[in-house]
């Protein structure tokens, strides 16, 4: 009698688990030759599409806990280096920018920048209940979204990248501080050509560092910022001029409600 335990018995188990191997091979096979037909063809694209989309989460999820200690870097940025073309920025703490210029951005563009959670909510309704047939006349963003654009987004404009935005700038909010959303905010926005941050802002149109902004160049830079290509803080316009010089008013009665930017 061959013992259960012989090294005959043990040779049908091998040739076996050959064959199921085997045959896995040879059905793969065949499904690979199967033509592509249009169903076939519509799931490749979701299941790609959908690994695109758990990638950037993945992307946004590390590189917004990798920012806490490492320098961000925007979109542009990126592109701009892709394609070879200069970067000015110089990275400095919120304690080297001049306090006047993030009250000046907060009052500008996020009024209630201390009081949201990433998401202004009240001024999105708002928005939205004033949009006509051709869409809304003015936006919404918040300091938060702008960072969640800048760093993991595109400019272009758009319903789906705005609706990108909101969760990206929820989430930011959550794992940041508002003194660290300010600080990222002012190191990547764009100040004209391929100038990126305060101190690179402050270099190039009023020869000095950012730390030794006065209130009047804040305003200038701040007012710049939805227009950066085109509106020139070191050469302002009559419009821009007017434009800082309505701002430097409201910030007064704002700085009570900045708070949140002190250490």
């Amino acid at each position: 009698m061959v013992s259960p335990n012989s090294e005959g018995a043990a040779a049908p188990s091998e040739e076996n688990s050959g064959g199921r191997t085997g045959r896995r091979w040879t059905l793969r096979r065949e499904r690979s030759r199967e033509p592509m037909t249009p169903a076939r063809f519509l799931r490749r694209i979701v299941q790609f599409g959908l690994g695109l989309i758990l990638l950037w989460v993945g992307a946004v999820l590390w590189l917004g806990l990798l920012y806490w200690v490492v320098p961000p870097v925007s979109t542009l940025m990126l592109g701009r280096w892709l394609t070879l073309q200069s970067v000015e920025r110089t990275y400095v703490p919120l304690d080297g920018i001049s306090p006047h210029l993030p009250l000046a951005v907060m009052t500008s563009e996020d009024s209630r920048f201390c009081e949201h959670g990433g998401v202004d909510w009240l001024a999105l309704q708002e928005v939205i209940e004033d949009a006509d047939e051709d869409g809304p006349s003015r936006g919404a963003s918040t300091i938060p979204m702008q960072v969640a654009k800048n760093l993991f987004l595109t400019p272009s404009r758009s319903y789906i990248r705005k609706g990108l935005e909101i969760p990206v700038a929820l989430y930011l909010d959550l794992i940041w501080s508002k003194r660290q959303m300010m600080e990222v905010y002012l190191n990547i926005a764009e100040w004209g050509e391929g100038v990126f941050g305060a101190e690179a802002a402050a270099q190039k149109y009023f020869r000095k560092s950012a730390k030794d902004l006065t209130r009047r160049e804040a305003a200038l830079l701040a007012r710049a910022l939805p227009n950066p290509l085109r509106r020139n803080p070191g050469r302002p316009t009559a419009r821009l001029n007017a434009l800082a010089g309505q701002l430097q008013a409201r910030m007064s009665s704002a700085a009570p409600y900045s708070e949140c930017l002190r250490p």
